[in-house]
C-alpha cells in the first residue's frame, strides 16, 4: 500500500512540476501561447513543444535518479533555470531581432531551433543530474 501511495504522490508531484514550468515559460512571452495555437502559429506550437519536451526530459531524469521527492523538485528547480537561462541567452545571441517577435508572427525557422535549442539543454543538463 506504501509504495502505491509513494507512486501517486510522486505521479502528482511531478504533473504539478510539469504545469507550473509550463506556466512560467508562457510568462515570458508578451503574448497568450494559447491564443497563438488556437490561430495555428506553427512557430509557437514548435517553441511551446521544446518548452515541455524540455521539462518533461529533465523532470524525467530528476525523478529517475532521485528517490526523495525533495531531491527531485531540486534538481527539477535547477534544470528548470537552466532552460529559463537558454531562453535568454538565445534572446540575447539574437540581438538583430526580438525572438517573441517573430515567434508571434509565425517565424517557423525561429520556433524550429528553440524547439531544438529547449530539447538540446535539456539533454545536456540531464547529464549533470545523473
Amino acid at each position: 500500500m506504501t509504495i502505491v501511495i509513494n507512486l501517486l504522490v510522486s505521479v502528482f508531484v511531478i504533473i504539478l512540476l510539469q504545469l507550473l514550468g509550463m506556466v512560467v515559460f508562457s510568462w515570458m512571452t508578451p503574448f497568450k501561447d494559447m491564443e497563438e495555437l488556437r490561430k495555428g502559429n506553427t512557430a509557437v506550437a514548435l517553441a511551446l513543444g521544446g518548452k515541455f519536451l524540455g521539462t518533461a526530459i529533465i523532470l524525467g531524469v530528476a525523478a529517475y535518479t532521485n528517490t526523495s521527492i525533495w531531491f527531485m523538485m531540486l534538481w527539477f528547480a535547477v534544470g528548470y533555470l537552466c532552460l529559463v537561462a537558454a531562453y535568454w541567452i538565445f534572446e540575447l545571441v539574437t540581438p538583430t531581432f526580438k525572438i517573441s517577435d517573430h515567434l508571434q508572427k509565425g517565424n517557423v525557422a525561429v520556433g524550429t531551433f528553440l524547439c531544438m535549442v529547449f530539447i538540446g539543454t535539456a539533454f545536456a543538463v540531464s547529464s549533470l543530474i545523473i
